[in-house]
Formats: structure tokens, C-alpha cells, sequence
């Protein structure tokens, strides 16, 4: 492509969260000549969600804006704007303000927050997904209000955490058996479950919420508990709504269907994070990764699809963290397919591992306060290395000296 040509094309990204920010750079930093447009739906200059949980819930950090010169980038960003339909043929995004012409479009709308049957306008009751919902919960938590969080997912568990931290009364619900039921085996998420009441936190599993009512929450047993303010975090699913009659393709999540290089079933039109899937050569299987490390990661192969550039398909290593009841949580690869479970130290210890092998090629680890281990096992992870069983279940041996 000349350079003149490129110059006078125009690229729309819709969404300015991670993806769609790194995706505005990515472009930039690979020399990209043309228009580049960041459309997002909230106000606020765009920001990075992980904090939210934490230090700006907290009152630890006002914001969590991203450290990006969008002016310096030649980046444009049209804020508090909704996106309504894209016209494909037409080549052109539809917003509240009026159509939006593209020559190339990036979907990068992310996810939003499974809301909970019965509870809408409910006073009291919150989500914790945007910079609003943090700053509407920070005052609850100042005033140590009774907390109940309904979900023992990875964003309840950060929640409680942060709600310990501020001193309020905390009860978990969850209708699982166990915490993290949607994300991991019993056997490796029974050891968390002994995390909450070591933070003075209660976890109350196999419990549904029936209703919420003023100041508490009623379980389908009948029982009630107190309920300042009720925060829900039962997932969250691809914000694609929207794209209905696009014509672009939806999976059975809803959300958009990739291929290797990110783009969509729509000519000009990629999409990347948390509102799509795309197919991994690595593990056999279509993944939707709902995770920070995803939205940094795919804009790069967007940008250069978009660019023309011939790169390697998309097949990352899955990798994200968590930070909850004073542990760090790491997760990397995709343990669907694994035919062992290896555990490196005691689960009932401060810090193990678990190990995830396919015909002793790892191709996942948990690791609890081992960052040595994740490291390591990511990059083994990547290069399919062949592990020896024996060697790795001794957790004082490093875990890239326990190859076969």
C-alpha cells in the first residue's frame, strides 16, 4: 500500500477500554499514516478497569487513566458516545451523534456486567465494572455499610477483599458448591474456600438470591441476611448487543466471531478483547478470554492485519491475575484439555501451585504466591515442553529445571 494511499484511510475503533486504546497505538507504532478514531461510550478519559477493584475503590487513587498522549499520537477520541449499528456495505458506524465513516473498523466494546434478575433500579444494589460504579460504591465502603456480594468469582472475591480491607462486614453468596465454580476444578478451588473466613469474611455457597429487599438479601432457603448495600458479580458477558442485523457473526456466547488474525466475518472489520473469540491452533479449541492480558495483546495483531503486514497468527498463552484476601493469584494456559493434575506444595500452605499436563506437555498453572513458577510455566507453556512428572511436583525445584 502507497504511503498516500494509506494517509487517506480511515480507521474506527469502537470501544476505549484496553483494547481499543492499545489497538489506536499499536497502529502508531507501526507506522500507520491515516485516521485514527477511539469512539467510547463513557465520558471519562479512557482508563484502565484492574484498579477499579482496588486502589480507586479504596480512595487510594482518584482514577486510573491511561498514560497515553492522544494528542501526540494524532489519535482522536469522540467520549460519550454510544455506538448503535454498523452498515457494513455502507462502510459505516452508526453513534448517537450521526454515521461514522470507516475504510477499517475494530470492535473492541469489551464485556458488561450479568445484571441480577429482579434487582434493576434496586436502591443499594451495584455492579463494579466501570469508573462510576467504583466511585458510587467508594462512599458504601467508607461508611462500613453491611455488604452482601453475590458471586465467589475472581471480581466478588476482589471486591471482599477490598470491603475487608475497609473495615465493612462481608458476606459472599454463591449458588455453586465452591468458590470460582464457572473457572476451576473442586479440587483446586476447595483450598480457597478457607481464604474468606481467614479475612473475617463469611461464604455462604449453594445459596441463590430469591429477591432484595430493603437493607437484605433473601435466600431460596428463606434465610435473611443484613444488606447495606448489595454488590453483584456473577460474570459479565460480550457487549455485542448492538451489532444485531450487522450481519456480523455472533458465537454462542454472543460474542463476535474472530479468526486467527482477529478479524471478523465482515470485510474491514476486526474485533478484538473481551467481545470476541478466536480460534487457538494451541489448544484445539475457540477461546473467549475475558482478560486484561487479551486486550494488550491482540491489538497488535489487529494493527498489523489492518496494516497488511504478513505476522504469526493470534495464539497467545492465556495469562491473567488476581488479587484477593491478601494472595496473589496467577493463572496461565488452558487446562480444558489436560489429562494430569500435579500440585506443587501444600494447599493449605501460603504458597503452591497446580500444574495442568496433556501427554506431560504443561499446558496450564495456578500458581498461589509463586510467581517464579508462572513465569517459567508461561513460557514452557509456549514452547510445549515435555515436563517429567517426578521433578515437578518438588516445589524447590525450579519448574523450568523439570523438564523431561
Amino acid at each position: 500500500m502507497s504511503e498516500q494511499t494509506q494517509a487517506q484511510r480511515r480507521v474506527v475503533v469502537v470501544g476505549a477500554g484496553m483494547a481499543g486504546v492499545q489497538t489506536a497505538v499499536a497502529l502508531r507504532e507501526q507506522g500507520f499514516k491515516g485516521t485514527v478514531t477511539v469512539i467510547g461510550a463513557e465520558p471519562h478519559q479512557p482508563y484502565d478497569r484492574p484498579p477499579l477493584s482496588k486502589a480507586v475503590l479504596l480512595g487510594k487513587a482518584e482514577g486510573s487513566a491511561f498514560d497515553v498522549d492522544f494528542e501526540a499520537l494524532g489519535i482522536e477520541l469522540l467520549l460519550g458516545r454510544e455506538a448503535l449499528g454498523v452498515r457494513p456495505e455502507a462502510h459505516e458506524l452508526d453513534t448517537e451523534a450521526g454515521p461514522v465513516p470507516y475504510d477499517a473498523l475494530v470492535l473492541a466494546t469489551g464485556a458488561e456486567p450479568i445484571r441480577l434478575p429482579g434487582t434493576e433500579g434496586v436502591p443499594g444494589v451495584h455492579l463494579l465494572r466501570t469508573l462510576d460504579d467504583a466511585e458510587r460504591l467508594r462512599p458504601v465502603l467508607a461508611r462500613q455499610h453491611d455488604i452482601v456480594v453475590v458471586g465467589a468469582g475472581w471480581i466478588g472475591a476482589e471486591f471482599a477483599t477490598a470491603a475487608r480491607e475497609a473495615g465493612c462486614a462481608v458476606t459472599v453468596v454463591e449458588a455453586a458448591d465452591r468458590p470460582l465454580a464457572g473457572a476451576l476444578p473442586a479440587e483446586v478451588a476447595a483450598p480457597m474456600t478457607s481464604w474468606y473466613a481467614d479475612a473475617g469474611a463469611v461464604l455462604r455457597t449453594r445459596a441463590r438470591v430469591e429477591r432484595v429487599e430493603p437493607g437484605a438479601v433473601v435466600l431460596d432457603d428463606g434465610s435473611r441476611v443484613a444488606a447495606g448495600a448489595v454488590v453483584v458479580g456473577v460474570g459479565a458477558r460480550p457487549a455485542t448487543a448492538w451489532l444485531a442485523g450487522s450481519g456480523i457473526e455472533l458465537g454462542a456466547h454472543r460474542e463476535v466471531v474472530a479468526d486467527d488474525r482477529l478479524r471478523t466475518s465482515v470485510p474491514d472489520v476486526h474485533a478484538v478483547g473481551d467481545c470476541a473469540s478466536f480460534p487457538s491452533g494451541r489448544y484445539g479449541e475457540r477461546l473467549l478470554v475475558h482478560h486484561w492480558d487479551n486486550a494488550l495483546q491482540g491489538p497488535r495483531t489487529v494493527a498489523a492485519d489492518i496494516l497488511g503486514e504478513t505476522r504469526t497468527v493470534y495464539d497467545p498463552v492465556p495469562y491473567f491475575w488476581s488479587e484477593q484476601f491478601g494472595r496473589f493469584v496467577q493463572y496461565a494456559g488452558h487446562h480444558a484439555s489436560a489429562d494430569t493434575t500435579l500440585w506443587r506444595g501444600e494447599p493449605s500452605g501460603p504458597a503452591w501451585t497446580v500444574c495442568w499436563l496433556r501427554e506431560n506437555r504443561l499446558v496450564a498453572l495456578l500458581a498461589v504466591g509463586r510467581p517464579r513458577d508462572l513465569a517459567q510455566g508461561r513460557r514452557l507453556i509456549e514452547a510445549g515442553a515435555e515436563m517429567d512428572p517426578e521433578l515437578l511436583v518438588d516445589p524447590a525445584r525450579p519448574l523450568k529445571a523439570a523438564t523431561a
